[in-house]
């Protein structure tokens, strides 16, 4: 391999664990002296959904390595502020999840300590926290657009509707219009033709005795 082909690979290795290191990255992690707790100050929304996951490791020597003891609890308290309402109090696993919603507006002291019998306990104890956040508002606020789109469009169809209604009773009264005009012009022509009738047969009657005086007088018949 050349210096330029190992220069290229190591770039490329070094670029692929720092990608890997920013996706394993994201979750905050630190370190816990015995029974020590520490707290995490969050301004929340009225009525946002956070779930909280976390993972607690001890260090084995055994192991020479970081893991997650099964008999390692960890308790965890969340306080609105400053109403110092308790929202969770519970102890879990050394390794869970909790999700709670906020009733209020406000700060809110989310802690997490392990649970100790020893007042003079200094295992360290290695913390992987991370929290997501859901506004429940925000979807309302979704629905409320989608619903109100919905019946906006709902409203333009039934605007259409009752404009097809509106074109279908115009046609309807334009056609009963034009079928009564047909109708007049059907009797008109009728009395029209009986009237020509009437007035042919009397001048043709006016004619015969015409030509039958005009006849008799000449004495031609």
């Amino acid at each position: 391999m050349t210096r330029a082909s190992s220069t290229r690979f190591m770039t490329a290795l070094l670029l692929i664990s720092l990608a890997i290191f920013a996706q394993v990255s994201d979750a905050l992690y630190f370190y816990l002296e015995g029974s020590e707790k520490k707290c995490f100050l969050e301004e929340l929304p009225k009525e946002t959904m956070v779930t909280g996951t976390y993972k607690a490791e001890q260090f084995s020597a055994v192991q020479n390595q970081w893991i997650v003891n099964p008999e390692l609890s960890i308790q965890i308290t969340v306080e609105e502020l400053p109403q110092e309402h308790i929202v969770v109090d519970r102890k879990a696993s050394a390794q869970d999840r909790f999700t709670f919603t906020s009733a209020e507006s406000g700060d809110h002291s989310i802690c997490l300590s392990v649970v100790s019998s020893s007042w003079f306990d200094s295992t360290k104890t290695r913390m992987t926290f991370d929290m997501d956040f859901d506004d429940p508002a925000g979807d309302h606020h979704d629905h409320k657009e989608t619903l109100s789109a919905m019946a906006m469009r709902i409203h333009e169809l039934n605007q259409r509707v009752q404009d097809i209604r509106r074109e279908q009773s115009f046609q309807r009264e334009r056609e009963a219009e034009f079928r009564d005009q047909s109708e007049l012009t059907n009797s008109r022509v009728v009395w029209w033709t009986i009237m020509q009738l009437v007035v042919l047969g009397a001048i043709c009657v006016w004619q015969m005795r015409h030509y039958k005086h005009f006849f008799v007088a000449k004495k031609l018949v």
